[in-house]
């Protein structure tokens, strides 16, 4: 959870004697409900291609941010608690509720070189992130790992991983930002990059020796009928229900200087929410919906605690960034030649990484149409490992950091 905060008692550029609108929790879930529901109403609305940019959930984290700059909200000990109950509880239901959607049998029905394309492109983002970190660790002192730690979940899985393992290693407010920020440019430039390359594939293929997978496709995936409002209440009990559980459970399970109960209650939820989707339980509508909109109320609580504190090393984290995102790509197309991976699954792997479920269909789709439940089992299956993977980077940075 969130515990320091640079804005207690004023608002951005104004004295203490600051006056604050909202005061109370009650004003302030209602104000953080609305921020987080404008950006996605738009986009459904309208379609404009901005958003296929910059997504929803960026504009929801960098609206509340400047809400939060203006000392909209007093940060007394009534909203700090309830911020802290809420990320704390919301996340492994969240967790939860995004495992319901990923059939792990589907995903091994893809087929050995998908899997290999993906595992490969995980492999090389794992030496990016670890060679980058080495390369710009005389200025990553102290604690500044941590973001890229953060950073590397939500690059292989998606927001939700890189919050997770935000709160297994109690990494500070300041910090994320930094991890937020570097992760939506990285993400809107990679974007770009791929949705290019597509005019590239025959020669990229002939170099590499490598059949065109727009062939490929996948002959079973989970319908997913809108929410009703019974199936609302269901699966935020249920995944409520889980979220506590996991909690009381971790309590009971042996702790270490990685391992601390918040881990396990993330790994625990995650768990559950896996055996869940593969039961009756999963064909019940409204798990999708729900976490898509559980997921940004949370970065809009995330948002609402931000702190400015140390804005001054965001260049470094953006040169990390993209220092990542260049050799990894430069791996990735080695591999490619070595193992004759195509340019397709090779964009699709990296997009399901880097971008999530939200944009890889949309790069299928620009590709090959028949590629488009790829990309979305892909990108699930980032969401399955993107917590474990930030927790081992975590752990191995930790290591490699100077004091």
């Amino acid at each position: 959870s969130h515990r320091n905060h640079l804005f207690r008692g004023a608002p951005f550029g104004a004295g203490s004697t600051g006056i604050h609108m909202i005061q109370t929790v009650p004003p302030y879930l209602a104000l953080m409900l609305l921020c987080a529901g404008i950006f996605p109403a738009l986009e459904r609305r309208f379609a404009w291609p901005f958003f296929k940019v910059v997504p929803p959930i960026v504009l929801t984290y960098l609206l509340v941010t400047g809400l939060a700059a203006t000392g909209l909200w007093q940060v007394n000990e009534e909203i700090k608690s309830a911020q802290s109950s809420l990320i704390s509880r919301l996340v492994p239901a969240l967790l939860f509720l995004l495992m319901i959607n990923c059939d792990l049998r589907a995903i091994y029905r893809l087929g050995p070189r998908v899997l290999a394309v993906f595992f490969c492109t995980s492999l090389c983002l794992f030496i990016a992130f670890i060679a980058s970190f080495l390369l710009y660790r005389g200025w990553l002192t102290g604690d500044a790992w941590q973001p890229l730690a953060a950073l590397s979940g939500s690059w292989v899985g998606g927001s939700a991983n890189m919050v997770a393992v935000k709160q297994a290693i109690g990494m500070s407010d300041s910090l994320l930002a930094m991890s937020l920020l570097t992760d939506a440019l990285g993400y809107s430039l990679w974007v770009a990059v791929l949705f290019s390359a597509a005019p590239l594939a025959t020669a990229f293929n002939r170099w590499t020796g490598a059949q065109s997978s727009a062939e490929l496709s996948v002959s079973e995936l989970r319908d997913q009928a809108p929410a009703s409002g019974d199936s609302v209440l269901v699966w935020l009990g249920l995944a409520l229900f889980v979220a506590a559980g996991s909690a009381s459970l971790a309590s009971l399970l042996p702790t270490s200087s990685m391992i601390s109960a918040t881990t396990w209650t993330i790994l625990l939820a995650t768990g559950f929410g896996l055996v869940a989707a593969h039961t009756p339980l999963a064909r019940y509508p409204g798990a999708g919906s729900i976490s898509s909109a559980l997921l940004i109320a949370v970065v809009a609580v995330l948002a609402s605690q931000s702190n400015f504190e140390g804005i001054g090393d965001a260049p470094l984290y953006l040169l990390c960034g993209l220092t990542i995102i260049v050799l990894h790509a430069v791996l990735l197309i080695l591999a490619a030649r070595l193992f004759h991976f195509d340019l397709y699954l090779c964009g699709i792997a990296s997009l399901a990484h880097i971008g999530g479920v939200a944009a890889t269909p949309l790069l299928a789709a620009s590709y090959a149409r028949s590629l488009v439940p790829v990309g979305i089992l892909l990108a699930l299956l980032g969401y399955i490992v993107g917590t474990g993977f930030g927790l081992l980077m975590a752990s191995i940075l930790s290591r490699l950091a100077l004091p």
